[in-house]
């Protein structure tokens, strides 16, 4: 089985898959100094305007393409459109790399890639991001868990363009007041707005899955943070959980993304991890 982080002690090569709002964020993170990694390759579209975001783009930190990044990396850390995903998960987890994706969404997809990263050496680190508890639904999924519900309210921005109301020709220009526009599964609700709801596949894998997750989203043009209200029921507690995200440059990703992917990577080189 393929080794999916150095020795200890030794550093964790970074890869990052795209430079974005959530990656341009992480990069300078790294950059800025994390004991025990280093940002030792990127993949972008647009080398010239990644050397002037990050001047270290094209010098101490090599380009690549996004499917070469394991080649030289320890982790692949994905932020990329959604149908970029599969061949860079495939890249990572065939060279028996640590692959996080942040199209978390994707993977209720893409559910053979999890036996693939078995059959590999692999392994899929899906950072927290705006889910706070999620250590308590992954503690309460040892027991039984009877029921997920999570509500999802954004701005009517942050839902533009989702696949769902593009299909259904539903507009949310000129909204006044809060419209429900989907209720279903964590499963169904990744298919219509796989750029919004990575927070509600993360819930579902950490809890009884995308197909028993229950999920509304609603366009909500009084807010300007993007709202998470889940709640749980299960044989050992009863928790419900409230987050208000503010929106990065991208408004269908919070502020809180980038640093939970640090915090994840910090995680796997650090003396002392708190938390599952």
């Amino acid at each position: 089985m393929t080794d999916t982080l150095p020795p200890h002690g030794k550093t964790l090569r970074v890869g990052l898959a795209g430079l974005g709002a959530v990656g341009l964020d992480v990069a300078r993170r790294l950059i800025a100094g994390v004991p025990g990694l280093t940002l030792a390759a990127v993949a972008v579209r647009d080398t010239e305007k990644a050397h002037r975001a990050l001047p270290q783009v094209g010098s101490s930190i090599v380009t690549r393409a996004a499917t070469e990044l394991a080649a030289d990396c320890d982790i692949v850390v994905e932020c990329l459109p959604p149908t970029l995903f599969r061949d860079v998960a495939i890249s990572a987890i065939d060279k028996g790399r640590l692959f996080m994706p942040l199209s978390v969404a994707q993977l209720l997809e893409n559910g053979d890639l999890v036996e693939r990263a078995k059959e590999k050496g692999a392994r899929i680190l899906v950072p927290t991001g705006a889910l706070i508890g999620l250590d308590a639904v992954r503690a309460a999924a040892e027991g039984d868990i009877r029921s997920v519900k999570m509500m999802t309210r954004k701005p009517p921005a942050g839902l533009d363009g989702a696949p769902y109301l593009v299909a259904r020709g539903i507009s949310l220009a000129g909204l006044k007041a809060p419209q429900k526009v989907f209720s279903g599964t964590a499963r169904e609700g990744a298919r219509g707005f796989p750029t919004n709801v990575n927070v509600a596949a993360a819930l579902s894998l950490a809890g009884i899955g995308p197909d028993r997750t229950e999920l509304e989203i609603w366009a909500d043009p009084g807010i300007t943070r993007n709202t998470h209200h889940i709640t749980v029921e299960a044989d050992a507690t009863k928790f419900s959980m409230t987050i208000e995200s503010i929106p990065s440059e991208n408004p269908r990703t919070g502020k809180l993304v980038a640093p939970s992917v640090v915090a994840a990577l910090r995680g796997l080189v650090s003396e002392l991890k708190v938390g599952s």
